[in-house]
């Protein structure tokens, strides 16, 4: 774990507080011209815990992620990947 920046920190600690299985939480982090990329992908099950209502969940974790990420002079984006086999969910992406 001591490879993870704070912003992939920050992203596997709150996902794992919300979701009912922290085991299948895994989060990427990927570095290119446009900024860092925070990949999340989350159980099946617990998909609509981590967009929430509206979207809400996931937005919030979006604006503290830029928070992060402006004190780092840099510009962190947050991907949550559809599991496999899932219904897509609105408001997943921003």
């Amino acid at each position: 774990m001591a490879d993870q920046h704070a912003d992939q920190l920050f992203v596997e600690q709150i996902v794992k507080q919300i979701v009912e299985k922290p085991e299948e939480v895994v989060v990427e982090r990927t570095v290119d011209e446009m900024g860092v990329l925070i990949t999340l992908r989350v159980a099946k099950d617990d998909m609509g815990k981590i967009i929430g209502k509206s979207g809400q969940t996931a937005k919030a974790i979006r604006v503290l992620l830029r928070v992060i990420g402006s004190k780092n002079n840099s510009r962190v984006n947050l991907k949550i990947v559809e599991p496999e086999g899932s219904v897509e969910l609105e408001g997943a992406q921003e």
